[in-house]
């Protein structure tokens, strides 16, 4: 009997650190979490600088250098165009060293920022932490208010720029003002 009330209490405990753990997952209508991370442009980003100025994305990838990541880096890369005429700052983000992303943007030619995240505390913030340790391939669109628009789970990665531009103008994301 006390096997049984052993496994049923190790069962409730578990069942609670999942409940909690979901409980606390971000979610659309969310304030994002703050973050301040180095950029492979030498930048560092925070999401206080561009609150109430512009809305940004973000596209968690597991591993630089790694098939379905170089994919995605290069649509961006390649497809970037679609996304610089809408008012929005974009980013492709990791839990890899700064020097790692670094190598992997140039070789991949991208012409935008990717956030080195090697603490992971911003990935676990954003709830895109895997329990494996990498970050899971989530897109995060934030409002010029800072509170998340959308969270895309499922993306592809050969058509990531476009469909990042098609998300962010169904999301009524205006064209960028030419000055």
């Amino acid at each position: 009997m006390t096997a049984i009330k052993t496994l049923f209490s190790t069962v409730l405990i578990s069942l609670a650190l999942l409940l909690s753990a979901t409980a606390s997952a971000l979610e659309v209508g969310d304030q994002a979490p703050g973050f301040s991370l180095q950029a492979t442009d030498g930048k560092t980003y925070s999401l206080e600088q561009f609150h109430n100025k512009q809305a940004i994305v973000i596209a968690w990838y597991p591993k630089a250098f790694t098939s379905g990541c170089t994919i995605e880096c290069k649509s961006l890369a390649q497809n970037g165009h679609l996304l610089k005429r809408l008012d929005v700052t974009y980013f492709m983000a990791s839990v890899d060293a700064l020097e790692d992303n670094q190598a992997f943007a140039e070789e991949n030619d991208a012409d935008f920022p990717l956030l080195s995240d090697p603490s992971k505390k911003v990935a676990k913030a954003y709830d895109v932490l895997a329990l494996y340790g990498l970050p899971k391939r989530h897109t995060i669109y934030i409002g010029k208010d800072g509170k998340v628009l959308f969270i895309d789970r499922a993306i592809n990665a050969a058509t990531s720029a476009e469909d990042m531009a098609a998300k962010l103008e169904e999301l009524g994301i205006p064209a960028r003002q030419t000055s």
